[in-house]
């Protein structure tokens, strides 16, 4: 993943959880603390979008022909 795709998914992170955070402080009537625990879930969120996919081994797939064999009838 290249440089500039993690610098954007970071600040889509960030804007996702600034608006959730701005939503919670209005709900709760205190806007510093809504920002605060929305930039928290804004980096969490820009974290996740970040997170390289792991594979777990080989799935199975018959169409590849890996899967298991079966005894022919």
């Amino acid at each position: 993943m290249s440089k500039r795709t993690r610098e954007a998914n970071m600040g889509a992170g960030l804007a996702i959880g600034i608006g959730v955070g701005m939503a919670m402080g209005v709900a709760l009537d205190n806007i510093g603390t809504g920002l605060s625990i929305g930039i928290a879930i804004g980096i969490a969120f820009g974290i996740a979008f970040n997170a390289e996919k792991k594979s777990d081994g080989p799935k199975d797939d018959p169409e590849d022909g890996s899967g298991p064999e079966r005894p022919e009838p």
